[in-house]
């Protein structure tokens, strides 16, 4: 729903409530994960940034990502050779 290509990667940040997924598109999109006690209520999911920067090559787009540990930065690494770190998350 959310990218245009296929993904490669999806993960959580260890300390905020954040979820990020980057794909081929070469695009990395930030979400707002809520997951509840009650397994009956659904989990809140909402968009917060697209984050964008890196170059498609080859059909190949935003291969990784990581979290910084106690910030909420992004480390992404493209198939562009190209690692951008992004703060304003």
């Amino acid at each position: 729903k959310y990218h245009e290509k296929a993904l490669r990667h999806v993960g959580f940040h260890p300390r905020y409530p954040l979820m990020a997924s980057s794909s081929d598109d070469g695009c990395v999109h930030v979400f707002h994960t809520m997951v509840y006690s009650d397994l009956m209520r659904n989990p809140l999911i909402v968009p917060v940034k697209i984050l964008r920067g890196h170059s498609v090559v080859k059909k190949l787009g935003v291969l990784s990502f990581a979290w910084h540990p106690t910030q909420p930065w992004l480390f992404s690494a493209g198939a562009d050779g190209k690692i951008q770190l992004f703060q304003d998350i």
